[in-house]
């Protein structure tokens, strides 16, 4: 009979240097945002070019812009990034369907783990910005509302651009979420800010930062 409990011990060891890379690499970006969005977003888009531009805002206002590193928005997040003359880190998850690595991107790291890449999106945030996407994007979402909630990392700012998208979503955590079901408190609907208004989200961000 194989025995997998060698395995599962080189497994810690790769776990491990993903997050040393990681910190080494990622330690001296700061201040920095993490921008999710769906990665099938096509060029010239409108939540495309939305995305080029408050990122491009960020960067100019001396933030770092950390993506996940393919296409989409977080092709027009990395692109911003440059344009605004502020570091573009993309930090990309190896996928059965290849994810390649966009053009605009300055620090690139790649991931085998999700979790690993998951804390490396929080720990070097000092804000999310969250465009229209997929599962991936609802799961970055929700993840950094339920650390907020719980007090598991310092509050900043999560920004949801999109009201046409995610309106109906919003909606229905108010009603199904927190009045009828009481799975939430009335604090918890003031964790993000839900704009189509990129000056407002980046006057939240960096308002936020000079605290």
């Amino acid at each position: 009979m194989e025995d997998f409990s060698q395995e599962e011990t080189w497994r810690v060891f790769r776990i491990m240097s993903e997050f040393v890379e990681s910190f080494e690499v990622l330690r001296q970006i700061a201040p920095a945002v993490s921008i999710f969005g769906s990665s099938r977003a096509k060029r010239g888009s409108h939540y495309y070019n939305m995305a080029i531009k408050v990122t491009k805002g960020l960067a100019s206002a001396g933030f770092s812009i950390i993506t996940g590193g393919g296409p989409g928005i977080m092709e027009a997040a990395n692109k911003g990034a440059r344009l605004g003359k502020g570091k573009s880190i993309g930090l990309n998850i190896n996928l059965p369907f290849e994810q390649k690595p966009n053009k605009y991107i300055d620090i690139y790291l790649d991931f085998r783990y999700f979790f690993c890449r998951k804390v490396m999106f929080v720990k070097y945030a000092s804000a999310f910005v969250i465009f229209p996407g997929g599962y991936g994007t609802m799961d970055e979402l929700f993840e950094a509302l339920t650390l907020i909630q719980t007090k598991k990392v310092i509050p900043f700012p999560v920004v949801i651009i999109g009201k046409e998208y995610w309106r109906g979503l919003i909606k229905w955590i108010g009603k199904k979420m927190l009045a009828d079901g009481k799975s939430i408190s009335p604090e918890d609907m003031e964790l993000f800010t839900l704009t189509d208004d990129l000056e407002e989200a980046i006057h939240i961000i960096t308002n936020f930062k000079s605290r």
